[in-house]
């Protein structure tokens, strides 16, 4: 993680409006919710003001369809988002006025797939956990009550955290540092990776990261609106490839008041925890007073 004395960057506001339109990109846990709660209401005005002002809000996180939708509903959301980590971009049917790339349709969406699906996944987990003796167990492996203790979900939320479809998280293990490198070692043989973020590990297929999927839906507001300003933000690891992928980086504070290490030109730490310091990203890039 980083360091306390690592100092608060400004908060430049974006500018005229017609100067070209912004779009924002977001992980959820951590982020725009509580790391532990899960809550929002305390980014629920700044959600409130970029829909005002027409602004996308895009959710990539490694949080599944079912979960984003609850979110979405709650917080009148109505952009694309991205699920698990980069694994699919779930874009709103009619939502882009030109044709898009190579896709499925599951309606109401249609589906720009980056990454493998879910079953192939947690089949290559059993195979390394059985070959290597490794001892892991993810949303496939638990019943439902265990996945609430680990999570702190109820039923409900928990079922939609299962509910994967281009990932399997790692709820429960006893890796070392040691470990975990040798258990991502192995999983490239597989074409797949292990990205650790805020609390558990997620597994998808090399290549599908938050990252490529911003950039892939990018250039999709890009062609639908012309030149944009991407904004994203973060506050772990697991956010690398959003924030390096779009122009304006922000990273929020964990609940420890410290920033995660991260290294990237124009990245700026911002003073606020969780959905705290997304409220003050969002209200200074508006020139809103704080």
């Amino acid at each position: 993680m980083g360091k306390r004395n690592n100092a608060p960057g400004e908060i430049k506001p974006v500018g005229d409006r017609n100067a070209g339109r912004w779009v924002v990109f977001t992980d959820l846990d951590g982020t725009l919710l509580d790391f532990e709660t899960y809550r929002y209401e305390a980014a629920a005005p700044a959600v409130a003001a970029i829909r005002a002002a027409n602004v996308p809000l895009v959710f990539c996180s490694s949080k599944t369809r079912a979960e984003q939708e609850v979110y979405r509903a709650a917080l009148q959301v109505d952009a694309p988002f991205i699920v698990e980590n980069g694994g699919a971009i779930f874009i709103p049917a009619g939502y882009f006025a030109a044709p898009l790339p190579a896709h499925v349709v599951q309606p109401p969406y249609q589906v720009i797939e980056l990454g493998l699906p879910a079953a192939h996944i947690r089949q290559v987990l059993a195979q390394v956990r059985a070959e290597h003796h490794l001892e892991f167990y993810g949303y496939a492996d638990l019943p439902l009550l265990e996945i609430c203790r680990l999570t702190g979900l109820d039923d409900a939320a928990a079922a939609r955290a299962a509910r994967r479809e281009y990932s399997e998280t790692i709820l429960k293990t006893d890796f070392s540092t040691q470990t975990l490198a040798r258990f991502n070692e192995i999983l490239a043989e597989h074409g797949l990776i292990c990205i650790s973020g805020g609390k558990f590990h997620t597994v998808s297929g090399r290549g599908s990261d938050k990252g490529r999927a911003v950039t892939v839906l990018t250039a999709l507001f890009r062609q639908q609106l012309g030149p944009v300003i991407t904004v994203g933000l973060g506050d772990s690891a697991n956010d690398v490839p959003l924030l390096a992928a779009v122009d304006r980086p922000f990273l929020v504070q964990k609940p420890s008041g410290q920033w995660q290490a991260v290294d990237l030109p124009h990245l700026t730490r911002v003073e606020g925890v969780g959905p705290l310091g997304w409220r003050r990203v969002i209200f200074g890039l508006l020139g809103y007073e704080r």
